[in-house]
């Protein structure tokens, strides 16, 4: 077998074989296959596509080139989410204790943020002592033990999938559908779980823009999860502004801990109760969405799931004293208010830019060495839709650098857009892709 033949191949509109598909990711993990060559491939699939047998056959492949984790020790239907990336995307933080105190084993992987968008594992690390770095038993315990534990991704995990990434980034082929859903399941299948729940985001602070292309990818996303086996759906949801009202670590982490005492953001909230019902009607644990509802707030109201997060953050090496007392966390030194120019109500907030201002605080990274200071970050006192007074403070800058803070306080001031009119409410929830109709396509739910 041949690498040219193979590019020629896709290059001419033919499909690739599993056993193609299979020698090629191993040749190229292997480094049998140059760049260069591997770089013609994805450039032929960026025109030509893959169709789903072929991008099915790539993400299983990724999947085996390395470690696959085997949690059959774990009691139960083991759950996972994922979310596509967004700004003050904290969900997990609120999502996963809810869930594992409801009795379904929530075994995660999550990473670091990259860019504008932030990480589930530094957020965690705002907890003082706090380690993802577990061991597979000590892992597989924690989660039969209290049903959570959050770890950092091994090094091993789909090693194909970091190599050929890698070479995406540089070579102008990152965009494609099914590269990109068959780069996020590879990692998702080969972390363990039975069931997967995705959180696609959409609009200006997310990857996928338009609601159309965030769709199409769920959809891919959703037809590798079942045709390998797993119990899989998606929730497409906005992100033309940031989720809830903080956005920077320690930040975020407060906010996820004032929703597990019920009093969380309404929008971020509605985010966590339409993946937490898909979670739990999957597994089998609720009727329907009302029920699971009704389960998941009755949850927080009782104290169980903030008691879930302080048990997962002392069972990972980190001060649980943190989860009852948040005036502990680490605060920034300067404290700017943004005040708005005129009078009139927020017609939106560009999420990528108070993502971009967080990064320029130093709660968010450049590049993967950059150090994180969380203490910083931004927090939104005015949102799509509320009305201000001209002067009045719609959002707050907490920075650790002068120069840092005032060019961020700039950065926010040009994400808000006011306007006199109010603007229409935009549904949190845009749709829901929900397993595999008869016809072999994922059933849409439009909302």
């Amino acid at each position: 077998m041949r690498m040219y033949d193979l590019i020629e191949k896709k290059k001419t509109g033919n499909e690739l074989s599993a056993e193609e598909i299979r020698w090629m990711i191993a040749s190229y993990t292997n480094g049998e296959i140059p760049d260069y060559q591997m770089s013609a491939m994805t450039m032929a699939i960026c025109f030509r596509g893959l169709n789903e047998k072929e991008t099915l056959a790539l993400t299983l492949e990724m999947r085996d080139s390395g470690d696959c984790l085997d949690l059959s020790g774990i009691e139960g239907i083991k759950a996972d989410k994922h979310s596509t990336g967004g700004v003050g995307d904290k969900t997990s933080l609120a999502l996963a204790p809810i869930i594992a105190a409801l009795g379904i084993p929530m075994a995660k992987m999550s990473g670091r943020g990259l860019g504008h968008t932030g990480g589930t594992i530094d957020k965690l690390e705002c907890f003082p002592g706090f380690t993802t770095s577990l061991g597979r038993e000590e892992f597989i315990r924690n989660v039969n033990t209290i049903k959570i534990a959050i770890a950092g991704q091994t090094a091993n995990l789909a090693p194909a999938d970091k190599k050929l990434y890698a070479l995406r980034d540089v070579t102008a082929t990152v965009d494609q559908k099914s590269l990109i859903a068959s780069s996020i399941m590879s990692k998702k299948l080969a972390s363990g779980s039975d069931l997967i729940v995705l959180d696609v985001k959409t609009g200006s602070g997310a990857f996928m823009k338009e609601r159309k292309e965030a769709e199409a990818l769920a959809e891919e996303m959703v037809r590798i999860g079942t045709g390998a086996g797993r119990k899989t759906a998606a929730v497409i949801t906005d992100m033309d502004q940031p989720l809830g009202n903080a956005v920077g670590n320690s930040l975020e982490v407060i906010e996820a801990i004032d929703a597990l005492s019920g009093k969380g953001p309404a929008d971020f909230m509605e985010v966590v109760y339409a993946l937490g019902s898909k979670i739990l009607t999957l597994a089998g644990a609720a009727e329907n969405e009302a029920d699971a509802r009704q389960k998941m707030e009755e949850c927080i109201a009782l104290g169980a799931a903030k008691q879930k997060l302080a048990e997962l953050v002392a069972a990972q090496g980190g001060d649980a004293s943190y989860v009852f007392d948040t005036d502990r966390f680490e605060r920034a030194a300067i404290r700017t208010e943004v005040c708005a120019p005129q009078d009139g109500y927020v017609q939106g907030i560009e999420a990528k830019e108070i993502g971009t201002a967080c990064m320029m605080l130093g709660g968010g990274r450049r590049t993967k060495e950059d150090a994180i200071d969380p203490a910083v970050g931004i927090y939104l006192l005015k949102k799509k839709g509320d009305f201000v007074k001209k002067g009045e403070p719609a959002a707050i800058v907490y920075a650790n650098d002068p120069k840092k803070g005032d060019a961020a306080v700039r950065q926010v001031l040009n994400a808000y857009r006011f306007g006199v009119k109010k603007p229409d409410p935009v549904p949190m929830i845009k749709a829901v892709i929900d397993g595999v109709a008869k016809s072999g396509a994922p059933q849409r739910i439009g909302l």
